[in-house]
């Protein structure tokens, strides 16, 4: 089963590792703080090893990006989304066994000042 991870994290300040970057993340202690990305990292390593990591990637600065819509004709406004406080910072792609253990996944992905969409991959 292929689900996508998508991270969505503020965008202000910008930057990656996205938990670096929110106050909620920072506030923690230090060693709470080291347990959290120790255990990202563990998990990390782990799905690389058994195979249920495909991929994933950071996303730009979302000041850069821009947004295409259709309205009678194509228009482009500045991204990346319209009247967000957040915006999707990057993704990783799995393939596990069952939903249990994607739930499990994402669960560890999500941190402090972080939301993390949980979306089975559509297949045609």
């Amino acid at each position: 089963m292929k689900y996508v991870l998508l991270i969505h994290s503020s965008p202000q300040p910008w930057g990656h590792p996205t938990g670096d970057t929110v106050a909620e993340h920072q506030a923690l202690p230090k060693a709470e703080r080291d347990r959290l990305n120790s255990d990202f990292e563990k998990l990390l390593s782990e799905l690389q090893a058994n195979g249920e990591l495909l991929g994933g990637e950071a996303l730009g600065d979302p000041a850069t990006s821009r947004l295409y819509r259709y309205s009678g004709r194509p228009v482009v406004t500045d991204g990346p989304y319209s009247e967000s406080k957040e915006h999707l910072a990057g993704f990783f792609l799995i393939d596990v066994d069952t939903p249990e253990r994607a739930d499990a996944v994402a669960q560890t992905f999500a941190g402090p000042g972080e939301t993390i969409e949980l979306r089975p991959i559509h297949v045609f």
